[in-house]
This record gives structure tokens, sequence and C-alpha cells, in this order.
């Protein structure tokens, strides 16, 4: 005994690569925080913040009973990047204290003091950002559900890690003023230069504000037409090593004709290089099976690539229609790429002309390799028609007809006999080369009460005439579905909206259109996280508003890099370097949050100054100089930390690449946007915060030497 198809195998594989994808992840994590840093020392800090984060996240999944799958564990890689954030903000503001004069505790005081309240505000937003996808209903909710809690428990814990533990840490870690190492100073000197440009370039877009709104307005509304001609799909496809296959026979086609044309299809798909073999159920109506290729490691090409060579192979098969699909990346009850339902009253003749037109648009579009329906009105069909008069002359019933045509032709059990012991049921019926065609009914003979037979052609005559071979319903109503295989590089979106667009066009005001399959998660739940992502914004400011106790502070660190980060992101999907799928749009979402932490470094530490009495522009000038260094090395980490996933091969990769694409670039772009737009726009919207009295409330010192180093820089 063979197992014909194991489903585990590539989940097995899938896990072995994020797994390796995992620990890529931790590596460039801590090579880039010890280059940042310049000191092992120092970068121990953040590099012991991420074990405790994980751990930590570990705890909260065991007490939720989740397990170690694709999700949480892409949850994981994640959190790799972000939760060493805090600790980095932490260390960098201890040891610039330090280089201002201060004692290493007395700089972990102070920089532990300055940092309470804008590392709440990052933990809060980064970890409110994925309360929405826990409410998420359907499929998306489901899936995601573990991996928010996840991701977010990781967030919570670096912050609880980043108070606490990470300035003790410092006290003991950061170098006194000058000993530094070699590479330490080369790295200061690193940023220092990088400081003066930034401050000349800072002073530059200070000076032209108008012009940096207008070009920040442009960008905000690019997101609109990049995210509408980006394409859409509900899941990147993977590479499961399978192919499976649905064939169609003739409806009055035997099981032995049935099972030649099968074994003609094996016969084309083992022919593959790439095969290692084929499964397949037979049944006289089709039957469906799979084409198992070889490991990915193994072969030159992959699943999609070989998807259009296997349906001309199978195609080329007389006797069976073959319709491949290749596996979706996530459950679906459906078979075929896209499902098209057509719902109406109008009985299925007059369905045609519709279903014909919107095959035709199918086919002219170029995007699928196959289009059907299941509407097929070619099942052959013979009415026995029986003269009434002439039965009666005969001395016969039409029941009693009845029961003798359906005991020759229904091949009904009537009774059982013994034979050597055993018991066989009894299913009179003609032979088989007398039921292939209606006219041997005729020459069957029926005996009369007489006792005389006579033939079945004496009092009945037969109509041949075709029927559909299916009467469907949906939801109460005639419904006809048509459905097809789009051709590799297009989009089941894609493929769905030219049939919804021909049927809208083809069909009547009775006619309802409605999805089955894949297609109704695509329609259903493809754009939730959309919605999802709106109502994470609005969370987000609710959430700072309440932090910064002001409603215009959170507008600037958000409409100053949130949406520009966004358009920078969807930037590559218009490019086709991804698609807008479940696995982005949770990127995005994750983008926002990350973003938004940039902007209230500089937005809480401005607010800081100017409550100490410094003037907003100088305090603001001061805030974006100071806090230049921390935004870098946060974002690098979160940058660098994520490439693994963006080039990341074999099974489950695409979910992976998906992801990895828009945090990367939305954090690229995001963070230079960053820099100068929320120090613009803070310009602009920010109250002035009189001193003293939000001092008090925020309980901070701020020491002098801070206020004056970024001006004089």
């Amino acid at each position: 005994m063979q197992l014909a198809y194991d489903a585990t195998v590539f989940m097995t594989d899938a896990l072995h690569e994020i797994s390796k994808t995992l620990v890529e992840t931790i590596l460039i994590v801590g090579i880039v925080v010890f280059l940042f840093m310049g000191s092992v020392r120092t970068a121990l800090v953040p590099l012991v913040a991420m074990p405790v984060s994980l751990v930590g996240a570990a705890v909260v999944m065991y007490a939720f009973g989740f397990s170690l799958n694709l999700l949480t564990i892409l949850a994981i890689v994640l959190s790799v990047g972000l939760v060493v954030d805090d600790a980095i903000v932490v260390v960098e503001n201890v040891e610039r204290h330090v280089r201002e004069g201060k004692t290493r505790i007395q700089a972990a005081l102070v920089g532990a003091r300055e940092l309470v309240g804008p590392i709440i505000a990052m933990t809060i937003t980064l970890a409110a950002v994925y309360t929405p996808i826990g409410f998420q209903g359907g499929l998306t909710g489901s899936l995601f559900l573990e991996f928010a809690i996840t991701l977010a428990a990781a967030v919570v814990v670096s912050g609880i890690v980043a108070v606490t533990l990470s300035p003790v840490m410092s006290s003991r870690f950061v170098n006194e003023q000058g000993r530094e190492g070699r590479l330490s100073r080369l790295v200061h000197r690193g940023f220092d230069s990088v400081r003066r440009r930034y401050e000349r370039l800072l002073d530059g877009a200070l000076e032209m504000r108008w012009a940096i709104v207008a070009a920040a307005v442009l960008v905000m509304l690019a997101a609109w037409p990049l995210y509408q001609n980006s394409r859409r799909e509900l899941a990147p496809i993977e590479d499961q090593s399978h192919i499976s296959l649905f064939m169609q026979a003739s409806p009055d086609a035997s099981l032995e004709a049935t099972n030649r044309a099968s074994l003609q299809v094996v016969k084309a798909i083992t022919a593959f290089p790439e095969a290692k073999f084929m499964w397949s159920l037979t049944a006289s109506w089709g039957g469906f099976g799979g084409m198992v290729a070889k490991n990915w490691k193994e072969r030159k090409r992959t699943t999609e690539q070989m998807y259009g060579p296997v349906y001309a192979a199978v195609s080329q098969v007389p006797g069976v229609q073959v319709f491949p699909r290749l596996d979706p990346p996530l459950p679906s009850p459906g078979q075929y790429d896209v499902e098209l339902v057509l719902a109406s009253d109008i009985p299925p003749e007059q369905m045609l002309q519709t279903v014909g037109a919107v095959m035709g648009a199918g086919w002219q579009s170029g995007k699928f390799l196959y289009v059907d329906t299941d509407l097929k009105i070619d099942l052959p069909e013979a009415r026995v028609v029986i003269d009434r008069d002439q039965v009666a002359d005969l001395g016969l019933d039409l029941a009693g007809v009845g029961r003798e045509l359906g005991t020759l032709l229904g091949g009904g059990y009537v009774n059982r006999f013994n034979y050597f012991d055993r018991s066989y049921k009894v299913i009179p019926q003609i032979g088989d080369e007398r039921r292939t065609t209606v006219g041997p009914l005729l020459d069957l003979k029926i005996k009369t009460p007489s006792g005389r037979l006579v033939p079945v052609s004496t009092f009945t005559h037969i109509e041949s005439s075709t029927a559909p071979r299916t009467l469907n319903r949906f939801q109460q109503r005639n419904a006809v579905r048509i459905f097809g295989g789009v051709k590799p590089g297009v989009t089941k979106e894609e493929g769905l909206r030219v049939l919804e667009n021909a049927a809208a066009g083809a069909a009547g005001p009775g006619v309802g259109l409605d999805y089955a399959g894949e297609s109704r998660q695509i329609r259903l739940e493809g754009a939730a996280l959309t919605v999802t992502l709106g109502f994470a914004v609005v969370l987000i400011y609710l959430v700072l508003a309440a932090q910064f106790k002001s409603f215009r502070d959170p507008l600037i660190v958000l409409v100053g890099s949130v949406p520009l980060a966004i358009s920078g992101a969807l930037v590559f999907s218009f490019l086709d370097l991804t698609t807008i799928n479940i696995y982005s749009q949770v990127g995005l979402i994750t983008l926002v949050g990350l973003i938004a932490k940039n902007g209230i470094l500089i937005v809480q530490f401005a607010n800081t100054l100017q409550s100490q009495g410094v003037a907003k522009a100088a305090a603001l000038r001061a805030a974006s100089l100071t806090r230049l260094r921390p935004v870098l090395m946060t974002s690098a980490a979160t940058v660098f930390g994520h490439l693994p996933l963006v080039f990341a091969t074999g099974p489950g990769s695409a979910a992976r690449n998906s992801i990895g694409t828009v945090l990367v670039a939305g954090m690229t772009v995001g963070t230079l946007f960053t820099l100068f737009v929320v120090p613009v726009f803070y310009s602009l919207i920010a109250a002035e915060h009189r001193p003293d009295t939000e001092a008090a409330l925020e309980g901070l010192v701020v020491e002098p030497a801070m206020m004056e180093e970024p001006a004089n820089a």
C-alpha cells in the first residue's frame, strides 16, 4: 500500500523554511544592532530584549493554546525586527546622556524618565494596531487571530522590558565617557556627520514648508490610484508540489470508456520530468486526481510554470475534459480558480444565451486557460410514450407495463440466491450490448393476461430529446455556475472581474450575481482588511490623543507619516513586485504602527522641550536632531531584519515575500518622509505648549544641555 497524496509534506517543508528565515532574521538584526551601536557591550542591551520578548510571546501563545504554525512563526519572525526598537531607543538615549557628561547611573535614570511616555505610546500604538484583526470575521479573522495576538504580545513584552530591564542593563553596559572603543568612536563620528547633513536639509525643508506640504499631499493622494491599479488576490499562489485535476466525461459515457480516458490522462501527466506520480479516482461521470511533483529542490520549474503545459497536455486526451487547478494557499470549498453564479427564476434553457455571452467574454479576454459551465443541455433522454387505448385492448394496465419495463431496464434488486453457501443478489437486466441504444427496447416482449407475448412496439413509441445534466439551485433560486482557470501570471480577482463585467452586461434584470468557492472569499473577505486598516488608524489616533492630551498632535504623527509610507509601499504593488492580498494588507496594518513610532519619538520630545520653556521652533529643531539617530537605528533594524522575508524561497515563500516587500518598502520610504514631513507638519499644526504646567503633569526633567546640543550641532 502506498500513500497517494500527503498534504502535510508542504506544511512540513514550509515550517522548515520559515524556521530558517527566523534564524536569518535574528542574525541580521544582531549584526545591524552591533554595527549601529559600535560596541558589543552596548549592543547586548537590545539583543537581550529580543529573546526575553520572544519568550514572553511564547508564554502568551501557550496560555491561549496556540500552536507553532505558519502564521504564529511568521508573527515571531516579524517581531524579531520590532522588539529591539524600544530597547535601542533607551540605550541610545542613555548613551547620549553619558556623552554629555553624566554618570551611567544618572544617564540611565534621566534617559528612562524621558522615554517612559514615548515607549508607552509606541507600545500601545503597535499593539493596538492588531486589535481590529482579532475582531475580523470569516476566514481572515480565523487565520490571523493567532498571528495578531502573538505579535501584539511580543510588542507589549518588549515595551515592558524597555522601561525596566533595558535602563538597568544600560547603566552597566554603556561605555563611560572617554572610554569608547575605536569602532564606537567611528560610529559616533559617522552619526555626527549624518546629523550635520540632516540639519542643513531640515533647515531647508522648514524654510519651504508649503512646498513640502504640497508634495506630501500629492504623495498621499497617489495612494488611491496606486491601490486601484495594483493587482489583487486573496492570497499569493504557493508551490505545493501538487496540481489538482478534475475530469468530466460525456453524459452517456460508460465506466469502461471513462477509465480508458483517465489512463491516457495518467500517461500524459507522468510524461512530465517534474512529475513524481499521479493519483486518481474514476467514475462514469468523470473523476478527480492530482499530479504529485518532485520536491521543489529537485526540479527547475514551479507548479505555476508547469500549469499551462499540463493543461495543454491533458486537453489533447479524447473522451474526457480535464480541468487542472493549482491548489489554493488557503482553505477553499471550491474546485476552480473562478466560480461565478448566475441566480434567477428563469428556466435553464433560456439562460443558454447569457451563459454563452459570459463564457465568450472570458475566452476573448485572454486571461483564462479554460472557461466552462455546469449548464450543459446534452444529456440524452428517451421518453416512452404509451398508447393507452392499445394497452387497454391488450388487457394490460399501465402499472403492470411500468413494472415489467422497470424490471428489465432499471437494474433493481428482486431476490437472492445461494451459490456454494454464498448469497448473491438477483438483479434482472438485459445485456450491455442491447442497452447502448433505445431501439432494442421496442423488441422487448411483455406477457398479456391471456398468456400471449407481445412486443413493446405494439403499444409504445419512443421520443428522443436532450435535457440538462444537472438542475442546480443556489439560495432557493435556479442557478448556473460559470467557472474557469486563469493563466499563470493572472490573478483570480482579474479573471473574476472579467466574468462579472460580462455577466452584468449580458444578464437581464431577473438575473443576480453570486459567487462560489474561492471567488466568494475574494469578494466577501478580500477587501475586509482594508476596512480593518481604517479602524486601526482611528484606534491609533484615539490612543495617541489620550497619550498626548491633544487632538492635534496625533494628526502630526498620522498624517505626516502613515499615508506617505503606505503610498511608498503601494508603489511596489503597482510595479507588480507583489499584489494586494491578505498578507500584504496585514503588512500595511503593521506598517501603520511601525511608522507611527518614529513620529511619536519626535513629537513627544518636542512637546517635552516646549513644556520646559523652549520655543516651539527651537524645540522642533532640537527634537528632530536628537531623535535622528534612534529613528535611523530602529528603522534600519526593521528594514534589514525583514529582508529575509523579501528574498525567501521554497514552500510558503510567496506569503513571506508579500508581507516582507510591503514592510521593507514602506519603512524605507516612510522613514525618509518622517524625518522631514513630520517636522514641517509639527511647525504648522502643533499647539504652543505652555511651560511649567505640562512639565509638572509629565513629571519629566530635561537638562539644559539637551536643548543646546542639537541647536549648536
